[in-house]
């Protein structure tokens, strides 16, 4: 038997219907949601192996680069744990991340901002926890963007994660901020969030101690997922 997961607190998550975040409105649902118990769709999960990934996958400096260039930006290293609400690591999570450049510009069709593509920088890659759920990856600070919110409103710098844990019900899709950028208090996005400790909880923090000297600097940035409750055997409530 796979236990299931805990009963995830909606209390903590943005509303869904919030105008102030224009492009929410129209995708909102506005009844209330369903909840069911567990099945082994949400309790199970596609289990990952470091085959399937490439040398570089976790080097978004290297993984794009051609002839030999480098990416134009602010060389970073960041790093964090993956860890269950209960505080157990999650290991071998697949954590996906995907940026825009140092000048704000995703390598997306759609993407029009009069930033220019860098040739050297894809803006996305891919790794696994190890056995303590750790994980890191180099890349370049990605720039802030406008955007069609409202006629004046800049999105701050972000990473986008990605992540798969143990099962669907783990499953996280957030962003990354940094610590000290003046765009996130105006952000109308981050607005949406409920408390200002959830939205600390968003943003990376300098880790000085890890800087790679005359290289790069280093951010820390940890994740919790929903953990599984345990099954209580009568066996093991002996005094």
């Amino acid at each position: 038997m796979i236990d299931e997961f805990a009963q995830r607190d909606t209390a903590l998550h943005p509303p869904a219907y919030t105008p102030g975040y224009k492009t929410s409105v129209l995708r909102s649902p506005r009844n209330a949601l369903i909840s069911i118990r567990h099945t082994l769709s949400e309790v199970t999960a596609p289990v990952f192996s470091a085959a399937e990934l490439g040398p570089l996958d976790n080097d978004l400096i290297l993984n794009f680069a051609q002839d030999g260039g480098l990416p134009i930006g602010e060389r970073l290293v960041v790093h964090g744990t993956v860890r269950d609400q209960f505080g157990a690591p999650v290991r071998n999570a697949l954590v996906e991340v995907w940026q825009a450049n140092a000048g704000g510009r995703y390598r997306h069709k759609n993407d029009r901002y009069i930033a220019p593509i860098d040739p050297h920088f894809g803006g996305c890659g891919r790794m696994l926890t190890d056995a303590d759920g750790h994980y890191v990856f180099r890349t370049i600070k990605p720039g802030p963007y406008p955007w069609r919110n409202r006629i004046n409103d800049w999105r701050p710098s972000h990473i986008h994660f990605s992540i798969s844990g143990d099962g669907w019900a783990q499953r996280l899709i957030t962003q990354m901020y940094f610590e000290g950028d003046p765009l996130i208090a105006t952000c109308p996005i981050l607005k949406t969030v409920p408390s200002e400790q959830q939205v600390r909880g968003l943003i990376a923090l300098q880790d000085v101690g890890n800087f790679i000297a005359l290289d790069s600097r280093c951010y820390r940035f940890d994740i919790v997922l929903r953990g599984r409750r345990k099954t209580w055997f009568e066996n093991e409530l002996t005094a």
